[in-house]
């Protein structure tokens, strides 16, 4: 009978959801070298399970950490031993996630009471997958669901393909929530699905760029990831792959790409929230986009969208060395940028990931960039920290709107450059 109620204990301890009661999050302020070399080493301190937020790699960008209540002091005294300066943005995170579940319970018996659906809020796996169907069935002749496989947990992955007819037609990847906690991402995918589907035939460039070429839009990049950001862990960004030898899950699929895969700005380590993953295209995640893209054979763009920071970047990731095109990717990545600040004055970075964020080996955008889709970019949407990956369901639309003008801006302009 005790074996029984200790099997018990454990299934209950396996589902149990995470708090983070008292965990706070820091913005240190990077002021020399020195300070980036201090704070790759606090970053190695396995011991205070510190979750950066944005990594120590240069003097011109924040720190953000994620520090659990129980390592609160010793991070203290380690930064003011130093002299970092430091402020603390979220004093509290288990309060902010509180907020954005009630938020989200709310807007679910809302959405079953009025049966509409709420683009403003925040929603599960299997609501965006119900959303999928809707649109489908509203715009039979435009939207199409295709299943490319299967993630690791067994969950299907289907991308929206956007289509007026016609076969091996040019096409423009865009991919959301690769990263499974990046929340704003994969609601912004939802937003701009349903923008697609209903702008064709009211806004005229839109409907000319897709009378000749297609779209294809997968929202759930990282599906065992988004369920387990809801069930258990609202701060988990990899997959939930099982690791040979390892006690730890899951391989961070931005970092699993056949582009100087197992370079700088990936870890070796299977704990890591950067982990590279045994080989390139391990995860199955990322092996069936790699095996659509390349089926296809047709992609003339490729775009990847996370969060947060406020940029967007062209490869290379791996290395900071410029691709043969950047100055025709910088110049559309600007105009871009620009098209989304007129909107609401949110302001972009714009430059190749390497130079104006770190290095990062194994990304997606330099992988398709590799296989010659020339317009290769990745967003990092709202905001610069003050919410971090918990941003107000308040801010989605707003994001989705203004990331919109950017997005048509590259679409336009790879309609209009076929090469």
């Amino acid at each position: 009978m005790k074996g029984v109620w200790l099997l018990l204990l454990l299934v209950a301890a396996a589902k149990a959801e995470r708090v983070f009661v008292g965990d706070q999050v820091f913005r240190v302020e990077v002021q020399s070298e020195e300070h980036i070399r201090l704070l790759q080493a606090l970053e190695a301190k396995q011991e205070w399970e510190l979750d950066f937020w944005l990594h120590p790699v240069s003097t011109e960008l924040p720190v953000d950490i994620r520090v659990p209540r129980p390592s609160l002091s010793s991070v203290k005294m380690y930064l003011n031993s130093h002299n970092i300066p430091f402020s603390v943005i979220i004093d509290d995170l288990q309060a902010l996630l509180d907020k954005e579940k009630a938020e989200m319970k709310e807007n679910h018996m809302k959405e079953r009471s009025t049966r509409s659906f709420n683009f403003g809020a925040y929603h599960t796996l299997d609501t965006i997958y119900s959303f999928m169907d809707t649109l489908v069935a509203q715009y039979p002749n435009l939207v199409s669901k295709e299943k490319i496989g299967t993630s690791y947990e067994n969950r299907p992955m289907y991308v929206l393909k956007f289509s007026t007819g016609g076969i091996g037609r040019p096409a423009i990847w865009i991919d959301t929530g690769i990263h499974s906690r990046e929340w704003v991402s994969q609601a912004t995918g939802v937003w701009t699905a349903n923008k697609i589907a209903t702008d064709y035939g009211n806004d005229a460039s839109l409907t000319s760029l897709l009378n000749t070429m297609d779209i294809y839009m997968l929202i759930l990049a990282n599906p065992d990831g988004y369920a387990y950001t809801h069930t258990n862990d609202r701060m988990w960004r990899k997959t939930r792959s099982k690791i040979s030898g390892s006690v730890c899950r899951g391989v961070d699929p931005n970092r699993n790409w056949d582009a100087g895969f197992g370079g700088p700005g990936a870890s070796s380590n299977p704990c890591s929230d950067s982990y590279h993953g045994p080989s390139a295209h391990s995860e199955i995640e990322v092996k069936n986009v790699v095996d659509l893209i390349k089926k296809h054979g047709n992609f003339k763009s490729f775009i990847s969208v996370h969060a947060y920071s406020q940029l967007l970047m062209y490869p290379y990731g791996y290395t900071c060395s410029d691709v043969p095109h950047r100055a025709e990717l910088d110049s559309v990545g600007r105009a871009a940028a620009q098209k989304l600040t007129a909107l609401y004055g949110t302001a972009y970075k714009v430059g190749s990931i390497c130079k104006i964020i770190y290095q990062a080996s194994g990304g997606s955008i330099d992988w398709s960039y590799k296989v010659g889709i020339k317009y290769s970019f990745a967003f990092e949407l709202r905001d610069t920290g003050r919410y971090g990956f918990i941003l107000p369901a308040n801010q989605i639309i707003p994001t989705a709107s203004e990331t919109w003008l950017a997005l048509k801006h590259i679409m336009e302009y790879v309609r209009d450059h076929p090469y």
